[in-house]
C-alpha cells in the first residue's frame, strides 16, 4: 500500500464532504471552487498553519503528534472508525522499516472455537478472518449462508462482488457492499503490509467495477452490529440483527451471530431453518421443505 497516496486521498475526500455550514463557518462568496472546506479552513479549525496542513494532506504524516491527529479528526468530523483509520495511517507513516511487516494473526480455527459454535444451536454463528474467509460456522450458520458455503473456499468479499447470486441473496446489496468495502478499508489501514490482503483488494479491483468505485471513495466503517436482510433461496427473506465480536486470543478472527426479533416472521423461519439444520439431512438445505 502506498501510504502517502492513502493519506492524501483519505484526507482530501473527508475535507470534500464537510461544507462550511456543517463546520459552522460563514461561506464567503457564492463561487467556491471546492465541494467542501478549503485547506485553510481545515487548518484554522484544527489549529495548525496552512502550510502544515497542506503537508499533511499531501500525504506526509511523519512526526504528526496524537494531539494534532485528534484536532484534525475533530476538524474533519471523523467518526470513531475514521479516526482510528487516521491513527493507523500515521502509525504506518512513522514506523521504522524494521517493524513494517504484517501483524501476527491466527492461523486457523481452534477446536475449542468450533465447539463453541456447535454449542450455539438457536442462532446462526460464523467465524471469519480479516481476509473475509469463513473458517467455521455452526449448522444453522451454514444453513443460513448456504449459497456462500456452496463455494469451495467461502469468502464473503468474493461472493458479494463476483458471484451474481449475491445481489439476490442480499436484498440490500448496494448498502451491504458499501459496508463491506468500508470494513476492508479499515483492515488495510491496520495491516498495510499484508500481501494476502493487498492481493485480495487487487483481485476485486480488477474483476469488479463496483468494488473499484467503492474502494476509491476511501470510506471506513466498523461492522459490529446492525440489521441484515437475507433472501434465502429456500426459506425466503430473513431480517436479522447481527452482532460481531473480535476473538482476543485469535488475532484477526471475528465471530458473528444473528438473531430475529421475537414474534416476527423471521423468527418463525429461523426456527424452521434450525429444525432442518439440526438433522443430518441439513448438510444440504432441502429445495422444497415441507410446511
Amino acid at each position: 500500500m502506498d501510504t502517502r497516496s492513502e493519506v492524501r486521498e483519505f484526507l482530501s475526500t473527508r475535507r470534500a464532504r464537510i461544507t462550511p455550514d456543517l463546520a459552522g463557518l460563514p461561506a464567503y462568496g457564492g463561487n467556491r471552487r471546492v465541494p467542501g472546506l478549503r485547506r485553510e479552513e481545515v487548518a484554522m479549525l484544527a489549529g495548525v498553519s496552512v502550510d502544515y496542513y497542506t503537508r499533511l494532506e499531501r500525504g506526509d504524516l511523519s512526526g504528526a503528534s496524537d494531539s494534532v491527529l485528534d484536532a484534525l479528526a475533530r476538524a474533519l468530523q471523523l467518526d470513531d472508525a475514521e479516526t482510528a483509520h487516521l491513527f493507523d495511517l500515521a502509525r504506518t507513516a512513522n514506523a521504522s522499516p524494521v517493524v513494517r511487516k504484517p501483524r501476527k494473526k491466527a492461523d486457523g480455527l481452534r477446536p475449542s472455537i468450533q465447539r463453541l459454535l456447535d454449542a450455539m444451536t438457536g442462532a446462526p454463528a460464523l467465524v471469519r478472518n480479516n481476509y473475509f474467509d469463513y473458517l467455521g460456522a455452526n449448522a444453522l450458520g451454514r444453513a443460513l449462508y448456504a449459497p456462500l458455503f456452496a463455494e469451495h473456499e467461502p469468502n464473503s468479499a468474493r461472493f458479494a462482488f463476483l458471484n451474481p447470486a449475491a445481489q439476490d441473496f442480499y436484498p440490500d446489496w448496494e448498502r451491504n457492499t458499501q459496508d463491506l468495502v468500508a470494513t476492508m478499508r479499515g483492515e488495510a489501514g491496520r495491516n498495510p503490509y499484508d500481501k494476502r490482503l493487498t492481493d485480495l483488494v487487487g483481485e476485486l479491483s480488477t474483476r469488479s467495477e463496483r468494488f473499484r468505485v467503492l474502494w476509491a471513495a476511501h470510506n471506513v466503517k466498523y461492522h459490529r452490529t446492525g440489521v441484515k436482510r437475507i433472501n434465502h433461496p429456500t426459506f425466503g427473506e430473513f431480517e436479522l440483527t447481527y452482532e460481531a465480536f473480535e476473538l482476543p486470543a485469535d488475532p484477526g478472527l471475528q465471530l458473528s451471530t444473528y438473531t430475529a426479533e421475537p414474534g416476527t416472521p423471521s423468527e418463525e423461519k429461523l426456527k424452521l431453518l434450525a429444525s432442518w439444520a439440526a438433522t443430518d439431512a441439513a448438510a444440504e438445505v432441502p429445495v422444497h421443505p415441507e410446511a
